[in-house]
């Protein structure tokens, strides 16, 4: 069955109409969370360039495709998807088209991974479901955003990882997520809870195997017990004509410790919101970003680090690479309650224009009601330093080389921050490919 896709909230009842009906769940609560998500679809709208959070990202081309129901069951063998994977991650979830596949996927091995869970989400309910329920929905807040709610209100597969108390993951976990499908919407859904004094490292991947638009709702949900340590690599690398639009919220306990790395290369529209909650005293996080794109893509990323507790600390370094006619957009905010006093903050965003028609639009914002604190933020945008360039030719480079030399060197800074080797070097090899020029 075909949906039409219009504006406003007759395109979300034709959506919801469109996709397959879900079983119920045994669990009364996550029908509940369903039931709820479907209300606040029905009261909520697309948003558009009058709201003031997507003032920057026009997503009405969204209502010109049409969109079919996504087949569940997958004919993909490890031969169409292995080039995707990791080489030390002997963990790995597939998902294709928002649907597990356990043919492609390999779960973790009990004697090497300290009792780590690492499932598929509606699988795992009833034997994980007193872990699962206190934090499943109720990080990545849907009253207010209408694509959360989609998610939700769909709700079925999913990432589930659960890393247990004081366990330490020596190797990644890799999700993999697989679009297949031409004019299909997908919603991928992750949760991660990080149990007191764990540590474990997550890539979160999407990934095309072809290049006709479709679009990908993902929901995240990390959560951190006290002490606990989170490292977030996510790579978004969809079709150049796909509709990426993902929301993550992260919660931190008392001296916990969450890092992120995203990077987008793909789709033609991309939004990414942030939420990091810094719930507990002494919690520290880092949050690394970068936009790599040309053409007509827009690329947009809303953060908020909300330090809510004393003594927090927080980094964060974003940086895009517009070329063509593309517009890459950065909004992020740290907020610092009244009584999150000591706080460290700083926040840099660095953009690189290498078109005339190319456009950024950063907006750094600080709200701070606390008085003990020492918060700093910058942003800049601009071209190649002709200086650098010079210094460069000067040492026998052609301009075009040392444009080229440049421009790498400028991405690479936030791809070395990847801990995982294969998927940093193939990362890197991206960004080289894509900032050569002739």
């Amino acid at each position: 069955m075909s949906v039409s896709m219009v504006t406003g909230g007759s395109y979300l009842e034709s959506l919801l109409q469109g996709q397959p009906q879900l079983p119920s769940s045994p669990s009364a609560w996550l029908n509940q969370l369903r039931a709820d998500a479907v209300d606040r679809v029905g009261a909520l709208k697309v948003p558009t360039t009058r709201d003031e959070e997507w003032r920057f990202t026009d997503i009405s081309p969204l209502a010109k495709l049409s969109f079919q129901p996504v087949r569940a069951v997958s004919s993909l063998q490890t031969a169409d998807v292995e080039r995707f994977y990791l080489e030390e991650a002997a963990t790995r979830l597939v998902f294709v088209d928002g649907a597990y596949a356990p043919q492609l996927s390999t779960q973790p091995d009990e004697a090497t991974d300290s009792g780590l869970i690492v499932s598929n989400l509606s699988t795992a309910l009833s034997a994980h479901a007193t872990a699962i329920e206190p934090h499943l929905g109720r990080h990545a807040g849907f009253r207010d955003n209408v694509f959360a709610a989609l998610n939700t209100a769909f709700l079925q597969d999913g990432a589930l990882i659960i890393a247990p108390r004081n366990a330490v993951a020596e190797k990644p976990v890799h999700l993999l997520f697989v679009a297949t499908q031409r004019e299909a919407a997908s919603h991928p859904r992750c949760l991660l809870i990080a149990e007191s004094g764990s540590a474990i490292t997550v890539v979160e991947d999407y990934v095309a195997l072809q290049e006709d638009a479709y679009v990908t709702n993902a929901v995240t949900e990390i959560a951190l017990a006290d002490n606990a340590q989170v490292n977030h690599i996510r790579v978004q690398r969809d079709s150049t004509e796909a509709f990426h639009i993902a929301n993550c919220a992260v919660s931190t306990g008392r001296a916990s410790r969450y890092r992120s790395v995203s990077v987008a290369l793909g789709a033609r529209i991309s939004r990414y919101n942030l939420n990091t909650l810094l719930a507990a005293e002494e919690a520290e996080c880092a949050i690394d970003g970068l936009a790599l794109i040309t053409g007509r893509q827009l690329a947009d990323t809303h953060t908020c680090i909300d330090h809510a507790k004393p003594h927090g600390i927080s980094r964060q370094s974003h940086k895009c690479i517009v070329d063509g006619a593309a517009h890459a957009v950065f909004n992020g905010k740290i907020l610092v309650r009244p009584n999150a006093q000591r706080t460290d903050s700083s926040q840099s965003s660095r953009n690189l224009l290498l078109n005339a028609k190319a456009r950024v639009d950063t907006k750094p914002q600080l709200e701070i009601f606390a008085d003990d604190v020492k918060c700093a933020h910058g942003a800049t945008v601009g071209q190649l330093d002709n200086d650098e360039v010079f210094y460069l030719k000067s040492r026998g480079l052609s301009e075009i080389t040392a444009r080229n030399l440049l421009t790498y060197a400028f991405g690479a800074e936030i791809i070395d921050r990847i801990s995982v080797a294969s998927l940093k070097h193939r990362l890197e090899q991206a960004v080289l490919e894509q900032t050569q020029r002739n």
